[in-house]
């Protein structure tokens, strides 16, 4: 399956849109954001577990990279409430589950090579930095090899001035609306913006909390 594959292409998937589709396991679904391959693939996915619904323990060959956005998801390794951001490295295993049913973001396949280490982080309890601009704060996750991922949380009215991604850029939106020249996101949509695109972002009355990752697009990643 080849969805949202084309990386130079600047996409947005508006929650407004959403389409859900079963998985292979029963009581699992997922919302495809960007997909290339079969069920083995390069993926970028909001995938809900009703309550109960758990998988066999499985190898991630290519890795994972979780944000747990409702619910509680757990595995051998405990319970990952909301607001939790998981990393499962290339050869990692685990049997995923939910007692009371979870919203996840993950992605698939997406590691570069040397980045190996497992991560559990309570975006809760973590330490906010001042931004670039006032009104901006930034919770760093992850940074390798010239990719970052990052919560940033936008104050009512903010703005930020015009500015480029070499590498391109990779936006959730967790909380509010966010917005750009090219329209306005509430929360749910997903962003993904091509390498050395522009944009001037801002935020109006209701402010904005978003996922961030760039640097990744152009990345060579494990092949699925």
């Amino acid at each position: 399956m080849q969805l949202h594959d084309d990386m130079t292409l600047r996409v947005t998937a508006l929650p407004a849109d959403a389409q859900w589709a079963p998985s292979p396991l029963a009581g699992v679904e997922r919302r495809m954001l960007d997909r290339s391959g079969g069920e083995v693939a390069r993926a970028t996915s909001i995938v809900r577990y009703a309550p109960g619904a758990r998988f066999d323990r499985h190898v991630h060959g290519g890795g994972e990279e979780i944000l747990v956005l409702e619910g509680v998801f757990s595995d051998e390794s405990g319970d990952h409430p909301a607001g939790t951001y998981l990393r499962n490295p290339p050869g990692s295993a685990h049997a995923p589950f939910s007692r009371e049913g979870c919203v996840l973001f993950v992605k698939l396949w997406q590691f570069t090579a040397g980045d190996t280490a497992p991560l559990r982080l309570d975006t809760r309890a973590g330490e906010w930095r001042q931004g670039l601009v006032p009104g901006l704060t930034v919770l760093p996750l992850h940074s390798h090899d010239g990719i970052d991922t990052a919560l940033v949380r936008w104050a009512p009215h903010t703005r930020f001035q015009p500015h480029t991604h070499p590498g391109g850029e990779e936006i959730l939106v967790l909380q509010g609306v966010f917005s750009d020249e090219w329209g306005h996101y509430p929360q749910g949509s997903w962003l993904r913006s091509p390498r050395w695109s522009q944009h001037a972002p801002f935020t109006e009355a209701e402010g904005a909390l978003i996922l961030v990752k760039v640097g990744h697009l152009g990345a060579t990643f494990l092949a699925p």
